[in-house]
């Protein structure tokens, strides 16, 4: 059995990978790259000439006994003000470059995720929890483009200020500058001891942190049912021992990240109290270096060096245990974008019909509805054979009926008709070429579906009807409105059309979703229809609006019906009875009945069914 998405871990050896794919989407902003390293040259430039002008203001007014050490002092001024106009332009233009970069990566990385989405196949989002995707484009993108941002240009200051200061320090007192280089692989050591136990416990936490945003989700989702079978009780302990756990692995991360700082800060005073101690010692013993003595100024110089030194350690430090939360983010976002689409069509096809993304409508054919199944077998990545060599041929403009027991292969079968799945053996051919010779986006522009559930979006019912053809006119909308019996109740509310459906269209009831729904397939003029037991949730009444309407839209089309209620294919061209894949039966409805086989009897006990429930609810 195939491991759903989200349990399979991105890491090893593809943690390069991920920040490779990271690093590339920052490069494609190379204006904004070098505004950020012009900000960060500049404020190294500023660091280290600053305590060097400290150095010689020292020197020059306090060690200094020539009565006119103050004739320049103006001008010194002045250079401390250029310092001060120096550090607001470098830190602005950090600052600004930095948030530009930020909103930039962010929606790069989101916009190239969204746009994966669309490409995979229907199979991904089968096995794949919504709250791992949301939290994918959601948290896992804000962390990313804010360590891309500020991280990456802290990293690089802090490398450049500690290397800059170095060859300072080694020039003035190769002695005093040795405590520093012998503190410097300590630190890094315990950076990389700590390292691994950090991004472990990160990544758990972002593992169940999409747990705990699919529960979110499916609490929404599934308010009503919550409160019908009163497990309020229940969904708030699964979901606090969900939290619970976030917790603990978010604490033992933080926890061993905590100790980063203060190690660090405790390292490095330790290093400016041994060139205090080492540098006054040299000062009183008045020890010569490089033949000369060694000034109150000079040591000033030191000990700025060494604090300054510390705190790009400490920086950096701090940054390390970021990009260690934000590998666990990088590898999770990027296995969603590099995700291998399942279902693409072949440099060929592409050539000649586009993508979805950029069709070739002029090269898309016409369509009549012949379709046949060839010897095809087809199995689910975590399940069995569901059909095998199954052969199937259905005369263009004929309605078939599917019915059979739940798992019997009936979505399997309309799946594969739309190509959201495709066969593991054998061919599928529409009017008798085999549509994997024609694109994606040629077949499912020709497809009318309607789902047991319909799936509206927040908007208006013109709105939602008219994302069947984006280029449809009103008039048009309203005129297939009216042909699956829409127009009657959508006139009779406020805004006619133009109300609003609420999210998920919750304002409206479940028949009112439906007719919406079939009026969206409609307007796209389909050859071939699938009804994928589009009346089984609603009320009778509703379904006889339905059912007129389904009576004038199939004339002339291919259509396949998945029913659970029979009543509603008793005027089927053809009708399929279906067993664990197999067609066992087939024929019009009363040819079916006369057979008095497995289609009779689902008949009769559906019959018998449906007149307890009458005498139970009169």
């Amino acid at each position: 059995m195939s491991k759903p998405l989200e349990d399979q871990e991105y890491s090893g050896e593809h943690s390069k990978g991920a920040w490779k794919k990271i690093i590339k989407t920052a490069l494609n902003h190379k204006k904004v790259l070098t505004a950020m390293f012009i900000a960060v040259f500049m404020t190294v430039a500023l660091n280290i000439s600053l305590p060097l002008l400290n150095k010689y203001s020292i020197s020059h007014y306090f060690e200094n006994t020539n009565p006119n050490r103050f004739d320049n002092v103006n001008i010194i001024i002045v250079v401390y003000i250029c310092f001060a106009i120096g550090y607001f332009v470098s830190i602005f233009l950090y600052v600004r470059a930095a948030g530009i970069m930020e909103a930039r990566v962010s929606y790069d990385l989101r916009k190239e995720a969204y746009e994966k989405l669309q490409k995979l196949s229907f199979s991904y989002f089968d096995r794949t929890a919504q709250g791992w995707i949301m939290a994918r484009m959601t948290s896992d993108a804000r962390t990313l483009s804010n360590i891309i941002s500020w991280g990456f240009v802290d990293i690089l200051w802090g490398g450049l200020l500690m290397i800059s200061i170095l060859i300072v320090l080694l020039i003035q007192n190769p002695l005093l500058a040795l405590i520093v280089i012998l503190l410097t692989p300590i630190m890094l050591g315990f950076t990389i001891v700590v390292r691994k136990k950090v991004l472990y416990y990160y990544r758990k936490a972002k593992k169940i942190n999409s747990e705990v945003t699919a529960s979110f989700n499916e609490g929404f989702l599934g308010s009503k049912a919550t409160k019908s079978l009163v497990i309020e009780d229940n969904n708030k302990l699964e979901f606090n021992e969900r939290v619970r756990n976030y917790r603990v692995h978010s604490l033992k991360a933080g926890k061993i990240g905590a100790t980063f700082g203060p190690v660090v800060f405790i390292l490095g005073y330790l290093g400016v109290a041994s060139i205090l101690y080492a540098g006054g010692k040299i000062i009183l013993d008045e020890v010569k270096i490089f033949g000369h003595l060694m000034t109150i100024s000079s040591l000033y110089l030191f000990v700025d060096y060494t604090i300054q030194f510390f705190d790009p350690v400490m920086q950096v430090s701090r940054v390390i245990g970021d990009f260690q939360q934000a590998q666990a983010s990088a590898e999770r976002i990027v296995s969603l974008i590099e995700q291998e689409v399942e279902i693409v069509d072949s440099p060929e096809v592409i050539e000649k019909y586009g993508t979805i993304f950029e069709p070739k409508i002029e090269n898309y054919e016409d369509i009549n509805g012949e379709i046949e199944f060839k010897d095809v077998t087809f199995k689910y990545s975590y399940g069995e054979e569901v059909l095998k060599d199954f052969n199937l041929h259905i005369k263009a403009g004929q309605s078939v009926a599917i019915v059979g027991h739940t798992g019997s292969g009936k979505s399997t079968i309309v799946n594969l008709i739309c190509r959201f799945y495709e066969p593991t053996k054998g061919n599928i051919l529409i009017d008798g070429k085999d549509y994997k010779e024609r694109s994606l986006g040629w077949l499912h522009s020709k497809l009318g579906y309607v789902l047991q559930s319909p799936q509206l979006f927040s908007g208006s019912i013109m709105e939602n009807i008219r994302y069947g053809r984006l280029d449809a006119t009103d008039e048009e909308v309203i005129e297939v409105a009216k042909l699956v019996n829409a127009h009657e109740f959508i006139s009779r509310l406020d805004d006619k059309y133009n109300s609003e459906v609420g999210e998920g269209g919750n304002k409206l009831s479940l028949g009112e979703r439906q007719l919406i729904s079939f009026a969206r397939a409609i307007i796209t003029n389909p050859r071939i229809l699938v009804l994928d037991e589009a009346t089984s949730s609603i009320d009778t009444k509703t379904e006889l609006v339905i059912q007129n309407a389904i009576g004038k839209v199939l004339k002339g089309r291919t259509s396949f019906v998945i029913a659970h209620r029979l009543s509603t294919i008793v005027n089927s061209d053809l009708i399929l009875v279906l067993d664990k894949g197999v067609v066992v039966e087939s024929g019009s409805h009363q040819e079916l009945l006369s057979k008095r086989g497995h289609y009779f009897e689902l008949y009769l006990n559906q019959f018998k069914r449906e007149k307890e429930d009458l005498l139970i609810n009169n």
